[in-house]
This record gives C-alpha cells, sequence and structure tokens, in this order.
C-alpha cells in the first residue's frame, strides 16, 4: 500500500499553512474588501499582504477588481474557489473555541 500524501493535498496544504493566508480568506468571507481595510483588520505588513493576495490570485483563489473612479479603487474578493474554503475556516474556528486557550 502507497503511504505517500497525495499531491493535490499536499499543495492545498502548502498553500492554506502559509503565514497569513487563512486569516486573509476569513476576512474576504464577509465580501469584497479595499487593501487597507484587510492590512488594518488583521494587522499584516503592507509588503506581506501584497504578496500573499498576488499568490491567491495566481491560485485563482481571490480577484481582484479594479474600479476606474477618481482615485482608482481596488477590491479583492473571493472567487469561487476561495469560497469554498468558508467550511473549511468555519471547522478550523469551532476546533480553536473547544480546544485552544487564549
Amino acid at each position: 500500500m502507497d503511504k505517500s500524501i497525495c499531491p493535490r493535498f499536499e499543495k492545498a496544504m502548502s498553500i492554506f499553512s502559509q503565514r497569513w493566508i487563512g486569516l486573509i480568506i476569513s476576512q474576504l468571507l464577509s465580501g469584497p474588501q479595499r487593501f487597507c481595510q484587510i492590512e488594518a483588520s488583521i494587522g499584516i505588513s503592507g509588503k506581506v499582504l501584497s504578496e500573499r493576495l498576488k499568490e491567491l490570485e495566481n491560485e485563482g483563489i481571490v480577484k481582484r477588481d479594479i474600479y476606474p473612479e477618481t482615485p482608482v479603487r481596488i477590491e479583492y474578493s473571493l472567487t469561487e474557489k476561495g469560497l469554498a474554503f468558508e467550511p473549511i475556516i468555519k471547522d478550523i474556528e469551532n476546533w480553536s473555541q473547544s480546544w485552544l486557550k487564549n
């Protein structure tokens, strides 16, 4: 019996286990947000947030919408693929409430 980890599972874990990814996805579950909203709500540096959002965009988890206003407005939201993380995030939240201390 082959006991190696499924490559898809391994890739999913490598994406989700990166620092801040879970919090960014969790934050975007409440709907589209601007960069500064995400940055302020989770306390992440702008540089790291920018990197993580680009990675999530490249994976098809987050989409970036640009509105041609003055000044230009950019919002980030979850794609269908990103929204599929919701039950996972909720399960982690429930587990943490039951098993972790402050």
